[in-house]
């Protein structure tokens, strides 16, 4: 048996309770679901069939108020492996991970090329090399990702229209269908079920890269809009009257904080045209006041941004990361941080901040939680 063959709705939000807490006992399950402790046995009972839950052995309780003993769930995380790749234009990143997402195996490889025929010949390499045995494989992009099709609707940096990604990667691997989400909302996901944002109902993450993106969770749900493109975050204005932006706009949060935008504002500020970021990195840390100013600026820019979507959702956990900030995290934690808390108003303020560092692997890591995400709603 398999969870594709069908699980309740109870059943969907009982293996979501044990994946992201367990082990777990169906008494606290059921008093976080609003249901009985029967309707969590006969839910859980087919996940349990199927090898996916299991009953670990009885604690005994002592003590005031002691009742009867408690089996806990837990997820039988080898049940499936599942593989997570990050499609770049000229590489891919893969992990193997297991159903509770901890990451078992790393590759990458280089593209010749990022034309589709590339990419789907370089997937089929890359599963080769982390060592068989797949279940299951989520892919992440940037881009417009129609998730439900598993079509690239949009890819700039690519050059890909209407791309069905997930059928023509299924036919190759002879996986079942593949999982396909935009790259940011894949990070997001994997944060809200696995990372900093589990058991929070809302959650925005921030990337900074070569752009800005942005995730959001509300009420539990990855948001996409109307058109797919909720969270862009990158094309706020924080900066009247500012640098011309790709997107048509002006002032734009990209303009400011992206990587390649304090790269390009280092080497103004010290004209030097062939200073490279990890020169600029090197110079502020040695004292440069010209360019510490630029790091400076781009992180408040980033707080202000951040305080908006604070402001308009007012959710419990924000996340702030990505390769830009990894490298430059002490140069721009203080400022993201003084901004926010100076633009945030009254109680939005609460909302958790954390910025940490990344590296490829989480993002790959994501595009498998996206698999991980689809093969329990598969089965509703």
């Amino acid at each position: 048996m398999t969870l594709d063959s069908s699980l309740s709705p109870t059943g969907v939000a009982v293996f979501y309770a044990v994946l992201s807490q367990g082990p777990v006992s169906r008494r606290h399950i059921a008093r976080q679901l609003g249901v009985s402790m029967t309707m969590v046995t006969k839910a859980a009972r087919p996940l349990i069939d199927a090898g996916y839950l299991e009953e670990l052995p009885d604690k005994e309780r002592t003590g005031p108020g002691a009742g009867r003993p408690a089996s806990p769930l837990a997820v039988r995380a080898h049940r499936e492996r599942i593989a997570g790749i990050m499609i770049k234009p000229r590489e891919l990143i893969g992990v193997t991970t297991d159903l509770t997402a901890q990451i078992q195996t790393e590759e990458r490889i280089e593209l010749a090329s990022c034309t589709v025929p590339e990419v789907i010949a370089g997937i089929s390499t890359l599963l080769d090399k982390l060592d068989g045995g797949i279940t299951r494989l989520g892919l992440s992009v940037s881009g417009d990702v129609d998730r439900r099709s598993g079509v690239v609707r949009h890819a700039p940096m690519f050059g890909w229209h209407d791309v069905p990604l997930a059928d023509l990667v299924s036919m190759t691997t002879h996986l079942p269908r593949a999982s396909v989400e935009n790259d940011v909302k894949a990070l997001t996901a994997s944060e809200h079920w696995f990372g900093v944002g589990i058991g929070a109902t809302s959650l925005v993450l921030v990337t900074v890269g070569s752009g800005i993106g942005c995730g959001l969770i509300l009420d539990g749900v990855l948001l996409s809009g109307a058109y797919g493109v909720a969270g862009e975050l990158g094309h706020t204005t924080v900066e009247l009257g500012g640098r011309p932006c790709y997107c048509g706009g002006s002032g734009c949060l990209e303009t400011v904080a992206a990587a390649d935008a304090v790269l390009a504002a280092a080497r103004e500020g010290t004209g030097r045209a062939d200073l490279s970021l990890e020169q600029a990195l090197a110079l502020a840390r040695s004292g440069d006041a010209v360019v510490q100013a630029v790091f400076e600026k781009a992180g408040s820019a980033m707080g202000v941004g951040i305080s908006t979507v604070a402001n308009l959702l007012g959710p419990e956990q924000i996340v702030v990361t990505g390769e830009g900030l990894s490298a430059a995290r002490d140069l721009m934690e203080p400022a993201i941080r003084a901004g926010f808390a100076r633009q945030t108003m009254g109680s939005a303020a609460r909302a958790r901040l954390t910025v940490r560092e990344i590296t490829f692997h989480d993002w790959a890591r994501g595009a498998a939680v996206v698999a991980i995400q689809d093969l329990i709603s598969a089965s509703r």
